[in-house]
């Protein structure tokens, strides 16, 4: 009986330890996956402040862990600034595919486009390939994607390469698909039709690019430390930006 007890005993303290364990890994697991979602949303607020030159050692101090805590989920700055990249590039992608099926007007499904994007603060964190600025393109260089019916014959496809899509150089399209892959040209292929759409209808000035578009949502979200002030800002230049987007009678 004594031997049968001591077994008795040993089984329920094992079984005890690994419950004891298995709620620890449990608890580890909440804790990374916390510190994650702080990491991600610092560093998406970092990054729309100070832009992506910021450092590591602030997107810690915002999120409230220690710097190792960050390069142990992100081992480089370039893995954790591509994360924020592509989800921000993402994002602009659902609200121009929203615009363009839910408004039938073209202008007004650009402007939609234009303001939910603003709102969002996801222009700040647009990396500079996908605006594909530059001092000047070719005049006889297309500014909006040529674009073709898909095979099932129901949505439109690019054609052309992305730097044609940017009104951008000729290295463009390698650029925007080193940084957000299949992601960025998702998003310069919507915008596109966004783009083409207005200026067939004639709302949208015929040099407008699909850079000059994601410029206007950049430009239109300036960070200031003031929430209030920082949205009445916002809706101003917005404003001012949308109106010269627009065709104006010469003279």
């Amino acid at each position: 009986m004594q031997v049968q007890s001591s077994r008795l005993s040993a089984n329920t303290t094992g079984s005890d330890t690994s419950g004891e364990l298995t709620n620890g890994r449990s608890a580890l697991r909440v804790d990374a996956q916390r510190n994650l979602e702080h990491v991600l949303r610092a560093a998406r607020e970092v990054f729309g402040e100070l832009g992506y030159g910021a450092p590591m050692e602030d997107v810690a101090r915002r999120a409230r862990v220690g710097v190792g805590t960050v390069y142990r989920r992100f081992p480089s700055k370039e893995v954790l600034v591509k994360r924020i990249a592509e989800a921000e590039t993402a994002r602009l992608t659902e609200q121009a595919r929203a615009a363009l099926q839910q408004e039938d007007e073209p202008w007004a499904a650009l402007a939609r486009f234009l303001r939910a994007s603003v709102d969002s603060g996801a222009g700040r964190l647009l990396p500079p390939q996908v605006l594909g600025v530059t001092a000047q393109a070719p005049e006889d260089e297309p500014r909006v994607p040529q674009q073709r019916p898909s095979p099932d014959g129901t949505a439109p496809q690019v054609s052309g390469s992305a730097a044609a899509v940017m009104g951008a150089g000729g290295d463009a399209g390698a650029q925007a698909a080193s940084v957000g892959g299949t992601d960025a040209a998702a998003l310069l292929d919507v915008v596109g039709q966004l783009v083409a759409r207005a200026r067939d209808a004639g709302s949208l000035r015929a040099d407008v690019s699909v850079s000059d578009v994601l410029l206007v949502i950049a430009t239109a979200a300036p960070a200031l430390p003031d929430p209030e002030q920082q949205a009445v800002a916002s809706a101003r230049l917005l404003n001012i930006l949308l109106d010269g987007l627009r065709p104006h009678a010469e003279g």
